[in-house]
């Protein structure tokens, strides 16, 4: 049985990146849906795809957007060999705007709900300069040297700006609800709040009052969602954490575990290592080590 469901891991890979080859990949590409918007720009080739039962050929240098939780899927058109970028990634993670914009997610959510273009011929991808970003973006996930997660992103922002500008030149009026207040949280974009909250004492059940659900529905949609509890996702959120602080200050174990959240320095510990395998202290020798 083919099930439509695809699922993508939010929490350690939040962004994917590849060019997708149909003469040594599993092709075509059947009707699938997941979470993460998708964008591909076409490198060699013509392919038939489908959204939402609408139908677009893709040749070279166009491009096209999957909204999260649209159905989609690939074909050949005609001969010859098929390659194309993929940029797959959780829009909920970026979260870096201005105080007076909106979320990009709800931009993206008022694109859909308006029906603004998602299919970019050439011409326009050009302008939008994809071909340079997807090559870039290629590039990091490939050799993922110092700072390549920062860099993608940066090359993510630069083209959700580009594809917003795009819409907003053709036309489209960001309703008002998209300038709703930012405290607001559904269980789509509850990590926000945890990531930006991580130093309190975050309670489950607190986190399904703020998304209007109770306990129950809260933790098993969390589950399907991002593959784990929500208990389990906070303690690996706060361990991502402290690593980065391990990695990039010389605090001391017992500051760290008070800006991560945890209830004190002997559970940071014990969690890092059910996590990582090693202590805390074995991580920061073997860092030197490698330096």
């Amino acid at each position: 049985m083919h099930y439509l469901f695809e699922k993508n891991d939010s929490l350690n890979t939040p962004v994917e990146c590849f060019v997708f080859d149909a003469s040594c990949r599993y092709f075509p590409v059947k009707s699938h849906w997941h979470y993460f918007e998708e964008i591909i720009y076409m490198l060699e080739g013509s392919a038939e795809m489908y959204s939402n039962e609408k139908r677009y050929i893709l040749n070279e240098g166009d491009m096209i957007l999957f909204h999260s939780k649209s159905v989609h899927s690939i074909y050949a058109n005609g001969g010859g060999a098929i390659r194309y970028a993929v940029l797959k990634f959780d829009i909920n993670r970026f979260t870096m705007t201005s105080d007076y914009a909106p979320r990009l997610r709800d931009i993206f959510k008022c694109a859909e709900k308006s029906n603004a273009a998602v299919f970019f011929e050439s011409t326009d991808a050009v302008k939008m300069d994809c071909g340079r970003i997807f090559s870039s973006c290629i590039n990091e996930m490939k050799t993922q040297n110092y700072g390549y997660d920062l860099v993608l992103d940066m090359h993510i922002y630069n083209l959700m700006m580009n594809i917003i500008r795009y819409w907003l030149d053709k036309g489209l009026v960001i309703d008002g609800k998209s300038f709703a207040d930012k405290d607001e949280y559904d269980i789509d974009t509850v990590t926000e709040y945890i990531d930006e909250h991580i130093q309190d004492n975050i309670r489950v059940s607190e986190l399904a009052v703020m998304c209007g659900m109770s306990y129950s529905g809260f933790a098993a949609k969390f589950g399907q969602l991002y593959g784990m509890g929500c208990k389990e996702y906070i303690e690996r959120i706060r361990i991502f954490k402290a690593e980065e602080f391990l990695r990039f200050t010389d605090h001391d174990l017992n500051y760290i575990s008070q800006e991560t959240g945890f209830c004190d320095c002997s559970h940071m510990i014990k969690s890092f290592k059910k996590i990582k395998g090693i202590t805390p202290k074995q991580f920061r020798i073997n860092l030197k080590g490698k330096k």
